[in-house]
C-alpha cells in the first residue's frame, strides 16, 4: 500500500509498539509486514523500568534497543518511552491510523491484554508472527548451553524441526502456548528480507565477514562504520561448524539461516554472502568486485590452518582494520544472561502462567464466535 502516483489519497501512518529485546528477524519481520499495510511506520519502543514492570528485567538497555529498532530497515521513525498499553491518544498523537501487533496475546501484570483499547476501536490489525524465534528461546540457549540449534555436519545447509529447551531442564522449561520450533528459511523469506539491489556502475564496494550472532548494538555500529567507506556493503556470514570452530562452547547462538535474516534486517546492508569462507579468497574478491575489506578491533583468529584470514586483501592494498566506538561483543551478552539467570528464570515462568490464562479465554471467546478477550485480569 502506498501514496505514490496518488498524491491526493491520505498517507497511511502505521503504528507497532513493544520491549523489542534482543532485537531479532522475528521483531524485523513483524515491522516489515506492518510497513506493508501503510506508507509510514512508526515503532513505540517500551523503557526499562516499564519492561520490569510487567515481564522482568530486558537484556538489553532502552538506548540500545532505541538504536537498534532504528536501525531495521522498515521503520520510518521511533518514539522513545511509548506507553505498555496502547491507547487511542497514542494513536492520534503521531496521526496513526491503526496499530498492528503478531497473532500472539501480549499481557500486562496484571494479566491485560495489552492493545483491547484499540481493538475495540477497531484502530488494531495483525501480522503473522514469525514461528521459530522468540526472545525466551534465544536467553534458553545461552543459559543451558545448548547445541541443537546449530547446523552442522550433513545437516549444515539443511532445515528441520526442533527446539531448544528453554529456562529449565523439565517438561515444564518451555511454555505449550508460545513454545516455537527452529526456524524454517525459505528462498520467499530470504527476498522478503533482501534489498534486492545491485551495484550501480562506479560504486564502491565494501566486505565484512563474521558470525554477527545475537545481532546486537556493536554490529550494528560496526556496520555504519563500513557502509560509510563505500556505496555497496556485502556481509559475508561464516557457518555454523566454522563459527564453532573459532568461538566454541554453544556458539553461535543463533545458527546460519536467523543470522542471515538478522542482518539482511539492517539498513546499512546492501547484500549477504550465505556461508562465506572464513579466509578472503582471491575468487570472493573478484566475483564480488571488492574495492575494501573491513574488520573490527576484535582480535582475528587464525584459519584452520594458522594462516591470517586476511592475507589476500592485505596483499592487495584493501584491508581496513575500523573502530566502530562500541565494545559490546556476543560474549558480554551471554555474560548479561547467566549473571541475572534467576530473574529470567522468574520471569519466564510468570509470562507462561499469563500465556495460559489469555490462550485459554481466547479459546472460550472462540468458542463463542469472538476473538476478542474481554479486558479482564486473567490470574
Amino acid at each position: 500500500m502506498t501514496s505514490e502516483g496518488n498524491p491526493s489519497r491520505k498517507q497511511v501512518r502505521v503504528w507497532c509498539d513493544g520491549c523489542y529485546d534482543m532485537v531479532h528477524f522475528g521483531h524485523a519481520n513483524s515491522l516489515r509486514q506492518a510497513k506493508a499495510m501503510g506508507d509510514y511506520l512508526i515503532v513505540g519502543v517500551h523503557t526499562d523500568e516499564e519492561i520490569t514492570k510487567h515481564k522482568g528485567p530486558p537484556v538489553f538497555t532502552e538506548k540500545e534497543r532505541y538504536k537498534m529498532v532504528r536501525a531495521i530497515k522498515w521503520v520510518d521513525e521511533v518514539i522513545e518511552g511509548a506507553p505498555y498499553v496502547t491507547t487511542l491518544e497514542t494513536l492520534d498523537k503521531y496521526d496513526c491510523d491503526f496499530c498492528v501487533h503478531g497473532d500472539d496475546i501480549t499481557m500486562t501484570a496484571d494479566g491485560v491484554d495489552t492493545y483491547h483499547i484499540v481493538k475495540a476501536a477497531k484502530r488494531y490489525k495483525e501480522c503473522r508472527r514469525t514461528e521459530g524465534v522468540s526472545t525466551t528461546d534465544l536467553v534458553g540457549r545461552m543459559l543451558l548451553m545448548t547445541r541443537q540449534h546449530q547446523q552442522v555436519g550433513e545437516a549444515e545447509y539443511l532445515v528441520e524441526r526442533g527446539h531448544s529447551d528453554s529456562l529449565g531442564t523439565d517438561a515444564s522449561a518451555r511454555s505449550p502456548w508460545t513454545g516455537v520450533t527452529q526456524f524454517l528459511p525459505t528462498t520467499q523469506k530470504i527476498i522478503q528480507f533482501s534489498s534486492g539491489l545491485t551495484p550501480k556502475p562506479g560504486d564502491r564496494i565494501v566486505y565484512v565477514a563474521g558470525a554477527f550472532d545475537l545481532f546486537h548494538v556493536g554490529h550494528l555500529d560496526f556496520l555504519e562504520k563500513a557502509r560509510q567507506q563505500g556505496d555497496f556493503l556485502v556481509v559475508g556470514l561464516h557457518t555454523d561448524p566454522v563459527v564453532n570452530q573459532y568461538k566454541g562452547a554453544n556458539y553461535p547462538i543463533m545458527n546460519l539461516h536467523e543470522r542471515v535474516l538478522s542482518v539482511l534486517a539492517c539498513k546499512y546492508v546492501s547484500e549477504v554472502v550465505i556461508g562465506a569462507p572464513y579466509s578472503v579468497t582471491s575468487d570472493l574478491m573478484d566475483q564480488l568486485k571488492v574495492d575494501l575489506v573491513c574488520h573490527g578491533m576484535t582480535e582475528i583468529m587464525p584459519d584452520a590452518d594458522e594462516s591470517d584470514p586476511y592475507t589476500e586483501p592485505k596483499s592487495r592494498g584493501k584491508f581496513l582494520q575500523l573502530d566502530s566506538g562500541n565494545d559490546m561483543t556476543t560474549q558480554r551478552i551471554v555474560e548479561r544472561i547467566i549473571e541475572h539467570r534467576l530473574d529470567y528464570e522468574v520471569r519466564n515462568k510468570k509470562k507462561e502462567k499469563k500465556e495460559k490464562a489469555a490462550y485459554e479465554a481466547y479459546m472460550i471467546a472462540k468458542a463463542k464466535g469472538s476473538t476478542e478477550i474481554d479486558p479482564v485480569t486473567l490470574e
